[in-house]
This record gives structure tokens, C-alpha cells and sequence, in this order.
């Protein structure tokens, strides 16, 4: 009888883990009648965390404040994606009233398991090529939210006035993000017209960021451009570490890789547009709009981001007409 009992012990506990799924914390409960809102992301990166920060604040601006009248499920998939079925899964399950999904791969992914959950996104850059809407301006499926696009002309532009006598450009990505790989295109497509020769250097894992780095050193690259890419943002003092000893500056779409040795790049704030993605939640919740009819929300205003500490160490002065927006 005992040994029957422990083995009923036992498998209860093992499906207690199987429904628990991923890694993160539900956060404070309000009543069992408020709202539920799944908050799925697939690893832990300041900028997808100021995402999320924004969204419960933009939430709270609107009335919908966690604890009181809102519960707020938030999980973080530590980088494994099997963890994010199975969150994704239980937000199925429990029938949430919402999900707010930070990262295409969390957006793809939770939009496979429904369509009839409303989903709002961030960190997203192409929504599109994601397969998550069928228009920027009318979704016509149950996702929106805002899009981290960055004006890639202006990258390479900026590239040109900081290093006019540069022909050689290095890119670097992880070949497995969808966001990367269109602002890649993107990248490439302009600085074709500018006359310049762009490699790509793309990663598969942090392990590779130090070996594609110095290939693309050996091959004569004279500067690196960075996509907001959670990957490379995971591990960027490993980037600058090679392009640092041979004097490559980094430029970056992220403000958030200036502390890991990117020099400059124009960036957006995923604070503020977390809080762009609460209010579009706030909307849904109200019954005042559908996913599917509202359109994909951009920032209105995009920021300079500056490292000074590296303008000093590779020895680069910015040119006078270069707006001084520097953080």
C-alpha cells in the first residue's frame, strides 16, 4: 500500500512540472473574475524586460493595474523552445484573455496554438515576413502590437559620415531570427546603392559571436553593423572584444549594446513603445477594438544613441552634422 501510494505521489507531482512549463512568475492575482494576461518572451534581455515594464505600466495608465483588477501571468522561456509550446499552451488552457508577446519567435509561436486569443507584439520588426498579419494597416488575424523597425537607411547613412572613406561593411545575426534577417535585407539593399560591399558574418549560437567576428576582420571589414538581435545582444562584449583589438567600430540598432562596446546607432525605446503596446491592450480589453483591425504601431521618433568611452578608445570623431542626441 505504501509503495502504491508513493507511486500515485510521484506521477502526480511529474504532471504538476509538465503543466508548470517555462520558467517566470504569474505576479500579483486580482480577483478570480478579473482578466487574465499571459506575458510570454522567449530569454531574458533588457530590452525585451523594458518591454514588458512598459506594457504593465501602459496597462496601468489605462486603469488596468496589476493585483487589483488584472492578473498578470509572465513567462520567460529561457531561451528554449520548448518551453515556450508549453507556455503557450497553458495560456491556451486557462483561456487568457489576452497575450502579450514580446519576440517573433514568442509571437510565431503563441500565434500557432490560437486564433482566437488576442495577441499583442513587441520587438518585432517585420510582421509581415513573420507570417503573424496579412497587412501592416488591417492585421486580418488575432495579432498586432508595435514594431521595433529602425530606419536602416539612416544606419548606413550614419556609417558614411562617421567613416566616409569606408567600403567594407560587416553584418552580423543569428541566422535562425526572422527579424534579423530583414533588417539584414534591408541593410544590404541600401548600402548597395551607396557603393559598399557588405559581408555577413551570421551565428547560431553566442558560441560562434568571437570566431564570425574575427572572420570578418580577416576579410577586411572596417566597421560592423548590429540588427536588434537577442542573440548577439546576449553575448555583445564577446563582438567587441575582437573588434575592439582591431580597432572596428560597432554600430548598433539597440541602444542597449552601447554597454557591451557598440559605439552609435539610431535606436528605438522599448520602454515606450512597451507602454504603446499596453494602451493597444487597453483598447482590446475596453471592446472598443479587434486585433485584426488595428494597425501595426511604429515609434514616432527615433533616438541617437552615443558611447562616448568608445569614440575615445577606437580614436572616432562625429562629424558636427551629426545630431547630438548622444546618451
Amino acid at each position: 500500500m505504501f509503495k502504491r501510494s508513493m507511486g500515485v505521489a510521484v506521477a502526480m507531482l511529474i504532471m504538476a512540472g509538465v503543466m508548470v512549463g517555462g520558467c517566470g512568475s504569474s505576479g500579483s492575482s486580482a480577483g478570480s473574475d478579473s482578466p487574465r494576461i499571459g506575458v510570454i518572451q522567449p530569454v531574458e534581455h533588457p530590452a525585451l524586460d523594458a518591454s514588458v515594464k512598459g506594457f504593465v505600466d501602459g496597462l496601468a495608465e489605462r486603469g488596468y493595474k496589476e493585483g487589483q483588477n488584472i492578473t498578470i501571468d509572465r513567462q520567460n522561456a529561457q531561451g528554449d523552445h520548448a518551453n515556450m509550446e508549453s507556455i503557450a499552451n497553458r495560456f491556451v488552457a486557462d483561456n487568457d484573455k489576452l497575450v502579450f508577446a514580446v519576440a517573433t519567435s514568442a509571437a510565431q509561436v503563441m500565434a500557432n496554438k490560437t486564433k482566437d486569443i488576442p495577441i499583442v507584439g513587441a520587438a518585432i520588426f517585420d510582421y509581415k515576413k513573420a507570417d503573424l498579419i496579412k497587412d501592416m494597416k488591417a492585421p486580418g488575424t488575432n495579432v498586432t502590437g508595435v514594431t521595433n523597425f529602425n530606419p536602416l537607411e539612416k544606419q548606413v547613412d550614419l556609417i558614411l559620415k562617421v567613416m566616409p572613406s569606408v567600403k567594407e561593411i560587416g553584418v552580423v545575426y543569428a541566422s535562425s531570427e526572422v527579424n534579423s534577417q530583414a533588417q539584414i535585407e534591408a541593410f544590404k539593399a541600401y548600402a548597395a546603392k551607396k557603393g559598399l560591399n557588405v559581408t555577413e558574418g551570421t551565428i547560431t549560437s553566442v558560441n560562434d559571436i568571437q570566431q564570425v567576428a574575427q572572420n570578418l576582420v580577416n576579410q577586411g571589414v572596417k566597421a560592423i553593423f548590429v540588427p536588434t538581435d537577442n542573440l548577439v545582444a546576449s553575448a555583445m562584449p564577446n563582438l567587441t572584444a575582437v573588434t575592439d583589438a582591431a580597432k572596428v567600430p560597432v554600430f548598433i540598432a539597440d541602444d542597449n549594446l552601447l554597454s557591451g562596446g557598440g559605439l552609435m546607432g539610431y535606436t528605438v525605446d522599448y520602454y515606450k513603445l512597451g507602454v504603446q503596446a499596453g494602451h493597444m491592450a487597453a483598447d482590446i480589453l475596453d471592446g472598443k477594438k479587434k486585433p485584426q483591425d488595428m494597425p501595426i504601431q511604429m515609434q514616432d521618433m527615433m533616438k541617437l544613441a552615443i558611447n562616448n568611452s568608445q569614440l575615445t578608445k577606437l580614436g572616432i570623431t562625429v562629424p558636427a552634422d551629426v545630431p547630438k542626441e548622444a546618451k
